[in-house]
């Protein structure tokens, strides 16, 4: 799988978990404790940026979801 490819199914994920819940990006930088904003969400969303694993653990709590879920490629 190529970076690309591996980034926005991180993405997609994120969104789709983020929806689920009836949350807006918004909502979602309200729950995260750190810094970050809408616009670094909605690049992560889209594929356009690597997250770190820290980042992304914080999204996880945040929507109190596993890691696991929101790094797992097969779907």
């Amino acid at each position: 799988m190529e970076k690309s490819e591996m980034l926005k199914a991180i993405g997609e994920n994120i969104k789709r978990i983020r929806l689920e819940k009836g949350l807006t990006q918004v909502d979602l930088v309200g729950r995260i404790e750190a810094r970050i904003d809408t616009t670094n969400i909605s690049r992560i969303e889209k594929g356009r940026t690597n997250a770190t694993i820290h980042t992304l653990f914080r999204i996880s709590q945040a929507l109190e979801v596993p890691l696991t879920e929101i790094c797992n490629l097969s779907k």
